[in-house]
């Protein structure tokens, strides 16, 4: 008999996500050479080597590749029992793993985190910060029990509650002539300046979205990963991005930066909270939602 644990699969499962002996520690919440050691039990059980070390870098074996989603299932249906012997419990309770997009993350969770605190001292809130495609995947397979991200998702498996829109402003360089009069339109062929997060971030769809009849060719994408960097882009004179609402009073104090408006009906994006269909953490999404929908607006900038 095998007898892998529960641990040692959680463990492979971090280390899977990671790919780094250090991160997949700290995800885990254990020292790095508990998890070298567990991981090298595993592969002894197993009698196969799962993960190959070079140096700095880590990647997964064919053998580990094939074990990966039938390992993730086994920690889902885990979770799954642990939370449903959880009901009838006072909800809020607990560890709850929370996911959030970039565009969104510093923004709200100043927040709603003290909020949060208040109001339940008892819940032990764990964030994950990634791109919408990365939650989507971890809220499916369990490693996520929720979820906040930009409609629309357009998943089966998936279930969502509106929590507030979110208009889009234009982040300019302060003093550039083509906005000294806003509101802009969307069609203003100064758009074509316009600078893209990189391939993934659904602020980059919202863009092209909102700024469909300019001509596309003619936008730039830097492979910039956070609205910061392509703020300090802008004010540096290299072009112009799009801002939530929610971001724009942290950005309209930033040095030879401007915000200015679009023409009404301002476009914007409706920002969501989302979990899986089964309903087994539904009570505590709903109360979670609910207390984000009760934040005071004008501290979100909206």
């Amino acid at each position: 008999m095998i007898g892998l644990t529960v641990r040692q699969m959680q463990y492979f499962d971090a280390l899977a996500q990671t790919l780094h002996f250090g991160r997949a520690a700290k995800l885990a919440g254990v020292s790095q050479p508990a998890l070298s050691a567990q991981i090298a039990e595993m592969e002894e059980r197993l009698n196969c080597l799962l993960f190959e070390r070079g140096g700095k870098t880590v990647r997964m074996t064919d053998e580990a590749i094939a074990l990966q989603p039938r390992i993730e299932r086994i920690l889902a249906d885990i979770r799954d029992v642990e939370t449903t012997a959880r009901r009838g419990r006072p909800t809020m309770e607990g560890r709850f793993r929370l996911g959030i997009i970039p565009t969104v993350a510093p923004y709200l969770l100043p927040h709603v985190l003290p909020e949060l605190k208040k109001q339940y001292p008892a819940l032990q809130l764990e964030l994950r910060e990634a791109v919408t495609a990365s939650l989507v995947e971890d809220a499916t397979s369990g490693r996520l029990d929720a979820f906040i991200a930009a409609l629309p998702l357009d998943q089966p498996a998936i279930v969502t509650d509106e929590l507030f829109p979110d208009r889009f402003f234009l982040a300019v360089p302060a003093g550039d002539p083509a906005f000294a009069s806003p509101p802009v339109p969307p069609e203003s062929p100064a758009l074509e300046r316009l600078m893209l997060l990189e391939e993934g971030h659904c602020l980059r769809e919202q863009a092209l979205a909102v700024c469909g009849n300019v001509r596309s060719v003619a936008m730039a994408s830097y492979g910039a990963t956070s609205l910061t960097t392509l703020l300090q882009m802008v004010a540096h004179g290299l072009g112009v991005t799009l801002v939530p609402e929610m971001a724009a009073r942290a950005a309209g104090v930033m040095p030879d930066l401007r915000i200015v408006p679009f023409q009404e009906p301002m476009p914007q994006r409706l920002i969501c909270m989302a979990w899986r269909r089964n309903k087994v953490r539904q009570d505590e999404c709903v109360e979670l939602a609910r207390i984000i929908r009760g934040l005071d607006r004008a501290v979100l900038g909206a």
